[in-house]
């Protein structure tokens, strides 16, 4: 498990880049880059990390199903994830 201030951290830095994602948008298209430093840095989307919803980690993380390989070997095991099963051949 991640810790709790890391995980709090990438929701305040989500919680920034939303905000002035439509500000960022404008200043881009009007190439007004002195206008983008003076943002936050946070404000940036590349600053988020992809984190698993169920331990946080940050490593081996599966886009598709949002989850580090740890969370989604567990929760495949035990059949909670829809269409996933284990192969043989």
């Amino acid at each position: 498990m991640a810790k709790k201030s890391w995980i709090a951290r990438n929701a305040r830095k989500a919680r920034t880049v939303e905000k002035y994602a439509e500000l960022r948008l404008k200043l881009k298209q009007e190439k007004d880059y002195v206008g983008l430093t003076m943002l936050p840095r946070n404000a940036s989307p590349t600053r988020l990390v992809n984190r698993c919803e169920f331990s946080g980690r940050r490593r081996a993380f599966l886009r598709r199903f949002r989850l580090s390989r740890i969370s989604f070997r567990e929760l495949a095991s035990a059949g909670m994830i829809p269409g996933v099963t284990k192969s043989s051949w």
